[in-house]
């Protein structure tokens, strides 16, 4: 029985409701994504949000003043930039004492829970209670989550409230584990329902109502993790107008403990019990003024950061900055690629190939919001990026029922196997199996396919929306408005579209490095649907009446990019001899380029050698760093190639062929402002977040990893909190970062007046900018460049002046 039963104030609660809104997804092992963990933030300047999580959390969204230190020292950071970057900050100090101010950042504790202030008594033999706590609840959530009902049995999935309360007044183990006799009997007292357990905390522990939403904050990021992933479920469902939201409950779960130890403290050590009073009083003393604190203490090293990316944007800007000089010439054959910065490597390299070549980048998914489910299969995934739902249905016109019948038996085997229950008799029954496989892998390493991606070698493909088969004048409003996002002038005799996926084994985080356009997963469904669509006559009959004349001879081909390997491989028609031989050589080139990167030695192979080299990293069970992913992104153009054609953007640069002459209305480049701008800035945030705190925002050791649910995410060893993010691996090199921490840097070469005024109807773009998120610059072919910030442009030669009194500005057109 509960012994205090109180119901939260409205108040409470809606201090309660907007703490609970503040964790971003984290999309499972399988569709792994990209994700800002700052997104639900976004709404408050950057500044402001890393003090409010280094004072509740001790999470830092900053490189160590070690780090910058370093990078001035190298001339990473150039003198220019520090200047600038300390004039647009206000301090009114000089650069000398800047440097100085940096070899002395004070260390900025964070706040202490409850759990916390007990851990500072504990006796050093016994576990700490922030890490019980932490890994008690992981553990139950991890069977709670799973498809399998491993703990409960019942007919109807409990909330998780009452399934964790449930589990927790059964469980004796806690009080032997902790070495804490009676403590379980503290769990029998707790209320049934979350609000009030809630209710009875705060009002136990004399929270405020100005407090409330901190507190609850800081309860949450003690669980973050399972945070993300109950958001996760949170953001699925309003996709699917299925709303459900189970973070009140989890919050709840953690804020139980901590009334729990409060009353068996207040029980057991009466003596202690006023002291760990008088401690708690000064610590929620200290709780509302701490953000502010930190957000002092923080500022030199903001400047700091700043000033690294002013001295990558000034390089960048020297390099954009020259007249853009249009020549005609006669294209053999065009090809597109998704956005992504491995692209411009390979883009680059195969641009250098002919001048008969153009290349093209579109986001990856190829404007089609599609699922992929092979016909007759129980199984399907998306084929687009997070922030869409799928509104098509793409599956094969012939039916691969063997291999269709092949994958329901696999996903119902990999069901029972996630099993509790079913675990240990399933490793008993089948291990001789899986001893074989293992050995198969090891010895006799070849490429694994996706087990749905094995049926999707068909070339004759079935779009359906609602069960309905999309007619031929359907199909090509689909393919005109893809072609006319594409930005395509003219068709060239050949149209390779070029998804891209990655290849590595044994890497439980392998989605991460597909296609994040694509949900994680390989481009290879998108291409060929696509180039299905536009080759099909019926389609082509009628795309002249939408606007788009296709010639007779033009072909599309569906190929993919292996990011690991640089290979590109053309399904089904293959292109001329002279098309292959470019590839083959850009693959050699573009090879070249990034080996340095991954291995020093590697520098010295021949062609064949390395080559073979790379392919084998890929079949390496123990590698740990295939490939860099999306490390070091930094930038993202959205213009014609022809004004970045030659320039080495150093794989850093996201690109977007643009053409705002062609879009009258504007519409593309809302699209373009509005979804891939955004995504990558999520790519962005979550490698600058991996990196400035891979303990909170990353997922550790990748060798240490273990998959939790069968692919909801991955712990690091056997417990602690659900790991998100990165690992270092995909990160650090053994001796150095390989990502530099910095926002994105985006330029729009299109009009000022469309930028403000598709910025100033999207409240979400219009915070990314005004609080610093990202920088949105504007570009002219005449090679001038501006920034768009608080309403405002404002030339990059001279400092953005926060005060707006001594600076230009350059209004708006």
């Amino acid at each position: 029985m509960a012994r205090d039963i109180r119901t939260l104030t409205q108040p409470q609660l809606s201090a309660i409701q907007t703490a609970c809104l503040k964790l971003a997804p984290s999309w499972p092992l399988d569709q792994m994504i990209a994700v800002s963990p700052y997104w639900p933030m976004r709404d408050e300047p950057i500044e402001q949000v890393s003090a409010r999580l280094s004072a509740l959390a001790g999470i830092s969204m900053l490189m160590p003043a070690s780090d910058y230190l370093d990078w001035y020292r190298r001339g990473l950071i150039t003198e220019q930039a520090l200047q600038t970057a300390l004039a647009e900050s206000g301090l009114g100090i000089s650069q000398g004492e800047l440097v100085q101010a940096l070899e002395r950042i004070p260390e900025q504790v964070p706040w202490q829970p409850l759990s916390g202030l007990l851990d500072e008594h504990r006796a050093r033999h016994k576990m700490a209670w922030r890490d019980e706590i932490t890994h008690q609840i992981s553990q139950f959530c991890a069977a709670h989550f799973q498809q399998a009902q491993p703990m409960l049995h019942s007919n109807e999935k409990p909330d998780l409230y009452a399934h964790w309360l449930a589990v927790s007044q059964r469980d004796r183990g806690l009080s032997i584990v902790l070495d804490e006799p009676d403590l379980h009997r503290y769990f029998a007292q707790l209320p049934d329902d979350p609000h009030a357990l809630i209710a009875q905390a705060l009002d136990t522990f004399g929270i405020q109502n100005e407090q409330v939403e901190l507190y609850a904050h800081a309860m949450l990021l003690d669980i973050s993790g399972w945070g993300a992933w109950v958001a996760y479920l949170r953001w699925q469902g309003e996709l699917s107008n299925t709303p459900q939201d189970q973070t009140l409950e989890l919050l709840a779960i953690r804020m139980a403990w901590e009334l729990v130890l409060w009353r068996y403290q207040e029980s057991q050590f009466p003596g202690f019990f006023a002291t760990l009073t008088h401690a708690w009083k000064q610590s929620m003393a200290r709780l509302t003024d701490l953000p502010v604190q930190h957000q002092t203490q923080q500022k030199p090293l903001w400047i700091w950061a700043r000033a690294a990316e002013l001295s990558y944007q000034q390089q960048l800007h020297s390099m954009l900055s020259r007249p853009v000089n249009l020549s005609a010439r006669a294209i053999q054959c065009q090809v597109a690629f998704c956005i992504d910065v491995r692209s411009e490597v390979y883009r680059r390299a195969l641009e250098g190939q002919s001048d008969a070549i153009q290349t093209m980048g579109f986001a990856g998914f190829f404007g089609l919001p599609i699922s992929y489910q092979p016909q007759q299969a129980d199984v399907s995934r998306p084929q687009c990026p997070g922030l869409l739902m799928p509104s098509l249905v793409a599956s094969h016109a012939q039916t691969d029922k063997h291999g269709a019948a092949s994958l329901n038996a696999g996903a119902r085997w990999q069901a029972f196997s996630k099993s509790a229950t079913a675990s240990f008799s399933m490793v008993e029954s089948a291990g001789w199996i899986d001893t074989f496989k293992l050995l198969k892998k090891a010895f006799f390493a070849s490429e694994q396919v996706h087990p749905v991606d094995k049926l999707s070698n068909s070339q004759s493909w079935s779009l359906t929306q609602n069960g309905e088969e999309l007619s031929a004048q359907q199909k090509a409003e689909l393919a005109a408005g893809v072609l006319h996002a594409m930005g395509f002038e003219q068709f060239a005799p050949t149209v390779l579209l070029v998804g891209h996926g990655s290849h590595s084994t044994n890497n439980l985080q392998e989605a991460g490095l597909g296609c994040g356009a694509c949900g994680g997963q390989s481009g290879e469904v998108n291409v060929k649907v696509l180039a299905w669509l536009l080759n099909d006559k019926a389609v082509r009959a009628a795309l002249p009446e939408l606007g788009v004349e296709i010639p007779e001879q033009t072909r599309f081909i569906a190929a993919l990019h292996n990011t690991t390997t640089d290979h590109i491989r053309c399904y089904g028609e293959k292109p001329d001899a002279q098309i292959e031989s470019w590839l083959s050589s850009a693959t050699a080139v573009a090879q070249k380029e990034r080996a340095a990167k991954l291995d020093t030695q590697l520098a010295d192979f021949d062609r064949e050698a390395l080559d073979q080299a790379l392919i084998a990293r890929s079949l390496d069970w123990s590698q740990t760093r295939p490939e860099w992913g999306l490390a070091n992104n930094a930038a993202f153009v959205v213009a014609p190639r022809d004004w970045t054609r030659g320039v080495d953007l150093q794989g850093r640069s996201f690109l977007h062929d643009y053409q705002w002459q062609h879009d009258t209305d504007f519409k593309v480049l809302e699209t373009i402002m509005t979804a891939p701008m955004l995504v990558t800035h999520w790519i962005n945030m979550q490698y600058n977040a991996s990196t400035t705190d891979n303990l909170h925002f990353g997922s550790g050791n990748k060798v240490l990893h273990n998959a939790v649910g069968g692919n909801i995410g991955v712990f690091e060893g056997n417990g602690g909190d659900l790991r998100t993010g990165l690992a270092m691996q995909s990160l650090h090199n053994g001796h150095d970062w390989m990502h530099q921490v910095q926002r994105l840097s985006v330029y729009l070469a299109a009009p000022k007046s469309a930028i403000k005024d598709i910025a100033s109807r999207h409240e979400v773009v219009q915070q990314l900018i005004d609080n610093e998120w990202l920088y949105v610059f504007q570009w002219q072919s005449s090679g001038e460049i501006s920034r768009f910030f608080q309403q405002r442009w404002w030339p990059v030669s001279a400092p953005a002046d926060r005060q707006g009194e001594e600076q230009k500005i350059v209004q708006c057109l």
